[in-house]
């Protein structure tokens, strides 16, 4: 197995050499192995043990099982210990996937903190077969299937392309000692119902199962690979990465045959999940979104446009009496004048003595209205905006100008009458947008 594991190493993960690395180690079976293994092949690495205190007393004696290994190995060991259960509760989280978010986001800590570089799991082939046949089972995509990277970002697996069976002859073989985790003999989790009675059958039709299984799942890889690589070719010829966001073409979506395929794997990194919504935003009247914890996808006429949620609605800028610019959120010039030039939508020149300084640059309101010029009395800018067949991405991206917070300017589109500089005004002060 040692042997098998440098070449797999060599051939496949040949960047850890040389790299400081953390373990994670519970105390069972396969992350004893795991360590073993290391130690064996002479590199430098701590350990990381996770008590989450789901176990009682036998949470503690894992922890200190390990310590002791670590003690007396005198190797680097790192210890937190976590209320695993009230954080599934507030965060109404399964106890499993609870504790795989406390735990990896600590490792990450400790890859920033404490100078490592990557952290290695002791996840192996029969873990891998048992996620496969979980995400069957719920029913999943093609990634689904693919089963666990032996790699994600700085997460390693180097013991995928060993089995259970494996890692337990290394064990007998070496004499080492483990922790067994008593939940492991429980029907409560899906997993165990997997692996105690479902594999067991699957080997007992085919002894050769799990290579077969493997040999699969690298076709199934492969495949993945083809679809991400037809995926960004269309990507290019759909999509338009503009300041605002991303925008989809309709008109040569609808083109695809398979266009909901194409939108699943560009959505799904943005936290989707309303997928039928989602599609039927295509043929939605304009204005329809549908949003994420971070993002929206809206209709708007010819595209759907995806955008981030981050908007400045509630947030005001100022610019004081003394100021002759502004950068952020947008770029506007302020300069005295003496005589009015030609105004246009991107430019304006106003009575600088009716003003009230510092002015303000907001996000419309409902009940807003100002005095357009050109025009007698008042108008609400709801009406403008619906007047001048503003989209809902028009309108989010307008920003005015306000004294006292009476509007100014609506930027780039219609100034108030109330301000505008005559020929009898003694301080012309122009405004101007710069790209």
């Amino acid at each position: 197995m040692l042997s098998k594991l440098k070449t797999h190493l060599a051939n496949n993960l040949s960047f850890l050499q040389g790299k400081k690395l953390l373990l994670a180690v519970s105390g069972g079976l396969d992350s004893m192995v795991l360590t073993h293994l290391f130690q064996k092949l002479d590199t430098t690495f701590g350990i990381a043990h996770c008590n989450f205190q789901l176990r009682e007393a036998e949470s503690f004696g894992d922890q200190e099982f390990v310590q002791t290994y670590a003690d007396a190995n005198k190797i680097p060991f790192y210890l937190t210990l976590f209320d695993t259960q009230s954080y599934a509760n507030d965060y109404k989280l399964s106890t499993q996937v609870a504790a795989r978010e406390l735990r990896y986001h600590w490792f990450y800590e400790l890859l920033a903190t404490e100078g490592y570089d990557f952290v290695l799991t002791a996840h192996h082939a029969d873990d891998n077969l048992e996620t496969f046949l979980i995400n069957l089972s719920r029913g999943t995509g093609l990634e689904g299937l693919t089963g666990i990277p032996k790699q994600n970002e700085q997460i390693i697996r180097p013991l995928l392309i060993f089995s259970r069976e494996d890692i337990e002859s290394y064990a007998k073989e070496n004499n080492i000692q483990w922790r067994e985790d008593s939940s492991n003999a429980s029907d409560k989790y899906l997993r165990n119902k997997i692996r105690h009675h479902l594999v067991p059958l699957f080997k007992e039709l085919n002894p050769n199962f799990l290579a077969s299984f493997q040999k699969t799942q690298t076709y199934l890889q492969e495949a993945q690979l083809l679809v991400e690589d037809a995926t960004d070719m269309v990507f290019q010829q759909i999509a338009t990465e503009k300041e605002d966001g991303i925008y989809f073409d309709l008109h040569k979506l609808l083109q695809l045959d398979n266009y909901n395929s194409y939108l699943f794997q560009w959505l799904k990194e943005f936290g989707f999940t309303a997928w039928e919504d989602i599609y039927d935003l295509v043929t939605a009247q304009s204005g329809k979104y549908v949003v994420s914890e971070e993002f929206r996808l809206l209709k708007d006429r010819d595209f759907l446009i995806l955008s981030s949620l981050e908007e400045f609605d509630h947030q005001e800028f100022w610019i004081q009496e003394n100021e002759n610019q502004l950068d952020f959120p947008i770029k506007l010039r302020l300069s005295d004048e003496s005589h009015i030039k030609n105004p246009a939508d991107k430019c304006i020149f106003v009575d600088k003595e009716k003003l009230k300084f510092p002015l303000k640059i907001r996000k419309w309101q409902e009940g807003d209205y100002f005095y357009p010029s050109g025009m007698h009395g008042k108008k609400k800018v709801s009406k403008f905006f619906k007047d001048e067949k503003f989209s809902l991405i028009d309108k989010e991206n307008t920003w005015l100008l306000c004294s006292d917070d009476q509007i100014v300017w609506i930027v780039n589109h219609r100034a108030d009458q109330r301000y505008l500089a005559t020929e009898f005004t003694q301080h012309i002060l122009k405004i101007e947008v710069h790209k």
